[in-house]
């Protein structure tokens, strides 16, 4: 049998580490830091946790040896993003968090020598941060071949115009990487748009505003692009690639949001348990209930199809496999578990569940986007269906579709 879920050495080594790491240096530290209260402290507290992780060789876990960072695969990440979706800040000391982690892939995979040492370069180092520069307002963001920022070419420089939201990570960013039409009437539709780097010290790139959401400001921005003039140099990929480049950083990031999303998950059904096993009701706890006990195994049931989803993806991703509709079917599947367990756990605290004394209230805010950011749940549906539907037509089956290679 080919199938073996044994995690080698090296991965349940690597896990551990940052396991321990994060249990023993970063949560207690983020509890310190929360239960202060002083904003100014915190980003010295979080830098020095960054160079610890350096020093534990800890750094930088997607990113191959020569670069700095661990050299781990998408699988061994699938473990190690779990890990850090269990503290607020994990992924940032570890200098794997998005949008930085996609931009590091699409640099290192698309850059030129120059770009990589300009851009990537200093965000390995933990240097610089970066955006990714796709969304906009006025068109749906699930269909990007109708992105209305465009590139025009005077001379050998180009001039972009166009309105930006939700970028996340703008503020602070030395660098954005922007969709933008160049060739609007290219066949097929999707050959239309290319991939530039620019500098936000750029005159023509202005920060509107951080948009308030359910959440509250977590530096996701609109943006507006007026003038901005860049060299020939700066198209990323090359000329009308940009629609198959933000495809292509898509794919790995939706699965490494899943990853973070299981290790919310996880924690939403221990404080779950920890309540249920702790509060007294009728002469006994709420663990002894019926009620509460399909709470609990509904959400073991569903954390287990998550991760081994998750799991199954990264494995494609990893051997070089058509991964698409793998991704899009736990992309959605863990969002939505995300969601469950959480309005489980929130159920199961009672009032102290709905108030802001309990850590649940902030992460289900946090959660809602999971189901809209990187493709909403309706765009991955359809796309799910479609697939079933082209596999139908070619053999008769739907296995294709279904986990290809699974049985």
């Amino acid at each position: 049998m080919a199938i073996d879920f044994t995690l080698p050495a090296d991965v349940t080594e690597t896990r551990d580490r940052i396991r321990t790491f994060l249990s023993q240096e970063v949560k207690p530290t983020e509890e310190r830091l929360r239960a202060a209260n002083d904003l100014r402290a915190w980003r010295p507290a979080l830098q020095e946790l960054r160079e610890k992780a350096k020093a534990a060789g800890l750094w930088a876990p997607h990113m191959p040896r020569e670069w700095g960072g661990m050299g781990l695969g998408p699988l061994a990440m699938a473990f190690v993003s779990a890990e850090c979706g269990r503290s607020q800040f994990g992924a940032y000391i570890l200098n794997c968090h998005a949008p930085d982690e996609g931009n590091m892939h699409t640099l290192l995979h698309y850059g030129t020598p120059e770009q990589k040492q300009k851009y990537l370069r200093p965000l390995v180092d933990g240097e610089c941060r970066s955006c990714f520069a796709m969304t906009e307002p006025e068109v749906a963001g699930s269909d990007p071949t109708g992105i209305q920022t465009a590139a025009t070419k005077r001379g050998d420089d180009w001039t972009i115009n166009g309105h930006k939201w939700f970028i996340s990570g703008a503020h602070g960013a030395r660098f954005a990487i922007v969709i933008a039409k160049t060739d609007p009437d290219a066949q097929p539709p999707q050959a239309r748009n290319t991939a530039f780097v620019v500098e936000t010290d750029n005159p023509g790139w202005k920060i509107v505003r951080d948009i308030e959401t359910m959440a509250g400001r977590g530096n996701h921005c609109e943006i507006r692009i007026e003038n901005c003039v860049v060299p020939d140099s700066a198209i990323l990929g090359g000329r009308g690639q940009g629609h198959r480049l933000g495809q292509t950083r898509l794919g790995p990031a939706r699965l490494a949001h899943c990853m973070r999303w299981i290790g919310n998950a996880e924690l939403a059904l221990e404080e779950m348990t920890k309540r249920a096993l702790s509060r007294k009701l009728h002469g006994g706890v709420l663990a002894d209930k019926q009620g509460i006990q399909w709470k609990l195994s509904e959400s073991a049931l569903e954390l287990y199809q998550a991760k081994l989803m998750t799991i199954h993806a990264a494995y494609l991703i990893e051997n070089g496999m058509p991964f698409r509709q793998e991704v899009s079917m736990t992309k959605y599947h863990v969002a939505n578990t995300l969601w469950r367990i959480l309005d489980r756990a929130i159920q199961v605290h009672g009032a102290l569940g709905y108030s802001t004394d309990s850590p649940l209230e902030n992460m289900m805010r946090h959660a809602r986007s999971a189901r809209l950011v990187d493709g909403a749940d309706e765009v991955h549906l359809s796309q799910i269906a479609q697939n079933v539907i082209d596999a139908f037509r070619t053999d008769g089956s739907t296995r294709m579709a279904t986990g290809a290679g699974l049985l």
